[in-house]
């Protein structure tokens, strides 16, 4: 573990944005856009597990990424298949975790195999957990939770007085795991774009105008460094402290 990163955010979210802008810049295709940052989620795995968080949560493809272009959304799953094939045994290796949120449905069944394979060879491993944001949008996430409690209602099972904020998140894709304490957001936009909005009501925002695929170790140190520095208060005054 990195000694010299100590109180460090136990889960980190990051929107990894860029990729597009970084190819247009040098005249590349968008898909050497996403093979660059493939390569920057990578280190920012490694860094994560070194630096001893405990979760992090990477905002893979968007609900709305759906509406790209079908040749960009074919290239996009087939890094996502080649990242799956190339990198499990490695994860797994480095005794990371793997969980995989958002729509399934939309995926074709050789990358749900993928991803099943992935997650159940590295489903007893005790480092860092490794989320990967799916075909996920924050508010489909909320719909989703509320109709499964809407039904246990319906059905008698379960007393509509029950519902709280605790009961209600162990129901959304990421019950059971902690909200992010940090959020970074790469290529200076300032936007959750439907990205975990119920888990991060609390979270500590963090906006870094360097394109993802250019996004190091030391920004991703940074970034941590600066987290350090703010007070979090959940609310509460100055005075309560």
């Amino acid at each position: 573990m990195d000694e010299g990163l100590k109180n460090t955010p136990k889960h980190v979210a990051i929107v990894m944005d860029g990729n597009g802008r970084w190819a247009k810049a040098r005249n590349l295709p968008r898909l050497e856009g996403h093979r660059k940052g493939v390569e920057a989620a990578r280190r920012a795995v490694k860094f994560a597990s070194d630096t001893g968080v405990e979760f992090l949560t990477l905002f893979s493809f968007s609900s709305e990424n759906w509406n790209r272009s079908p040749r960009e959304i074919n290239d996009l799953m087939g890094l996502l298949s080649w990242y799956l094939r190339s990198e499990t045994a490695e994860l797994h290796k480095n005794n990371v975790r793997l969980k995989v949120i958002g729509d399934r449905g939309r995926l074709t069944n050789d990358i749900i195999e993928l991803i099943e394979h992935a997650e159940n060879t590295m489903e007893e491993n005790s480092g860092l957990t490794l989320i990967l944001a799916l075909s996920y949008g924050g508010r489909q996430d909320i719909v989703s939770a509320a109709r499964v409690l809407a039904r246990q209602v319906a059905d008698g099972a379960l007393a509509n007085e029950a519902i709280d904020e605790a009961l209600f998140a162990k129901y959304l894709t990421t019950g059971g795991v902690p909200d992010p304490d940090l959020l970074i957001r790469t290529s200076g936009e300032q936007r959750l774009s439907n990205f975990l909005i119920w888990q991060l009501a609390y979270t500590e925002f963090l906006f870094s105008d360097v394109l993802w695929p250019d996004f190091q170790v030391k920004h991703f140190r940074e970034a941590i460094d600066e987290y350090r520095r703010r007070d979090r208060r959940y609310g509460a005054t100055i005075d309560s402290h």
